[in-house]
């Protein structure tokens, strides 16, 4: 019964006395110990005090005072602080730091009952885009394990398909909650940006970085949302507007627009992926009115992205040098002996790739060649984006060009890697909300995503549509 089964299920269980929170957390323990040694998708498991917490839940159901989310088995990233828990961001050089607080969206969970019950490893920095950069090893798709489970929260997207937890919480940088949710066969959410406060989320891109939520159905993330989201007064780049109702769905969807691109069945595109989005573009021709439009700005948006991410990472990552936290070489000759040697063995390759290319183009020489030109180009594309927007509700595209590929396909050729995110990075470009949902597989039984993507702080009607969807593909 238990088996992959969404939050709402679980909680009408729990509520009507048929199941308790303790033999709830058995099971996901159970399959924890199964599977995680072969998946690497958690770095750390709170058994203890996981069941500590589920017997005060199991109390507070019976009271009738339980909260929104009793009894929800989350796991996090291994970005989210989490008050004296350990926090690495998978990289060595934050190797046995525990956090000093926990981040807003972790409080606004337990103070709704939810119960956490690992960390997650997850790509260094959230700095890839197949979970093989983690200091702690790779982490493993549960359905081949000779294949990732996309990045950069792929350990996160691995405990919801292995059915480790219920839901996850993720980052969405460029595309790191949706990419590993088509790889992995779930829903994959990445909000508006500003939606869900980011104080507590060790940043990699502040003006990209997202938090996500990783789940069983479209049900459980406008569940969740609704809990993590709004204001906050340690952030304030967080939104001000508030908080909707996102769980009450939409009811008599209307007829919709929906744009998809041209461009983004030209880019190598796996034939089956190609297949499966088009084929359900044509059966949402029955009800909506579909347009395939020209929409050149795509061939730039990759180059825009990694140019302004890897510039902010830059700067970001400064703070790790060895003086307040984290690690310090032995011995070292002087000060700046210290920073360098520090940070050259506490990052691994990727992390200190993407710091030297964000130096170098924030360098005086190369500034408005490289960034200025960057940051107008994210302009442009976020406008034409909201023109879009403004004919169309939706803009429906693959969420990834291919299925799950074989570990170490792309290691070898940047390129190739980056071009994983080539269909996500539009939405982070403009902060726009956009959701995974599975839709089929291929050949070899690897799960095929479709993105859909709606203008800024539409959740309620993303979700509303993503769910019709998701129940008709399920009927």
């Amino acid at each position: 019964m238990l088996s992959n089964t969404p939050y709402l299920k679980i909680r009408k269980a729990l509520d009507e006395g048929e199941l308790s929170c303790a033999q709830l957390l058995d099971h996901y323990l159970t399959n924890i110990h199964n599977k995680n040694p072969e998946l690497n998708a958690l770095l750390s498991v709170y058994e203890e005090e996981a069941k500590v917490r589920a017997q005060v839940i199991d109390e507070k159901l019976k009271l009738g005072t339980a909260g929104k989310l009793a009894g929800l088995v989350v796991s996090i990233k291994d970005v989210l602080c989490y008050k004296n828990h350990p926090l690495s961001m998978g990289s060595k050089i934050l190797e046995n730091f525990e956090s000093q607080f926990s981040a807003t969206c972790v409080e606004r969970l337990l103070a709704e009952g939810a119960i956490i019950i690992g960390r997650n490893n997850c790509d260094e920095f959230a700095m890839g885009s197949s979970s093989e950069n983690s200091a702690y090893g790779v982490v493993r798709n549960a359905d081949d394990t000779n294949r990732v489970p996309g990045g950069s929260s792929g350990g996160s997207a691995v405990s919801v398909q292995a059915d480790m937890c219920a839901v996850s919480l993720g980052t969405d940088t460029g595309g790191s909650v949706r990419q590993p949710a088509s790889f992995c066969g779930i829903v994959g959410f990445k909000p508006t940006y500003s939606r869900i406060s980011r104080y507590g989320l060790a940043s990699y891109a502040s003006s990209f970085d997202a938090i996500g939520i990783f789940a069983n159905s479209v049900e459980d993330a406008a569940l969740v949302l609704e809990v993590i989201a709004g204001e906050d007064d340690f952030d304030s780049t967080v939104s001000q507007k508030p908080v909707e109702n996102y769980s009450q769905f939409e009811k008599n969807i209307e007829e919709y627009t929906i744009a998809t691109f041209n461009e983004a069945y030209e880019h190598g595109m796996q034939h089956e992926v190609k297949e499966h989005v088009q084929r359900l573009l044509e059966g949402l021709k029955t009800q909506h009115k579909v347009e395939s439009i020209d929409f050149p700005l795509l061939n730039y948006a990759l180059a825009t992205y990694y140019i302004l991410t890897t510039a902010e990472a830059s700067s970001n990552l400064s703070r790790y040098d060895g003086v307040k936290f984290g690690h310090r070489v032995a011995n070292p000759k002087d000060l700046e002996d210290m920073y360098k040697r520090s940070r050259t063995e506490g990052f691994g390759k990727e992390v200190l790739k993407r710091i030297l290319l964000g130096t170098f183009v924030l360098s005086a020489s190369y500034l408005d060649a490289f960034y200025t030109k960057a940051q107008k180009s994210r302009r442009m594309i976020k406008q034409e984006m909201e023109k879009i927007f403004e004919k169309s509700d939706f803009i429906i595209l693959p969420t990834a060009p291919t299925t799950a590929f074989e570990l170490n396909a792309k290691t070898q050729d940047p390129l190739e890697m980056y071009l994983a995110d080539l269909l996500t990075v539009p939405a982070s470009i403009g902060g726009f909300p956009a959701i995974s949902i599975p839709i089929g597989k291929d050949k070899n039984g690897m799960s095929i995503g479709l993105q859909i993507i709606a203008n800024t702080f539409e959740e309620t009607k993303l979700l509303s549509f993503a769910k019709g969807i998701q129940d008709k593909l399920n009927a």
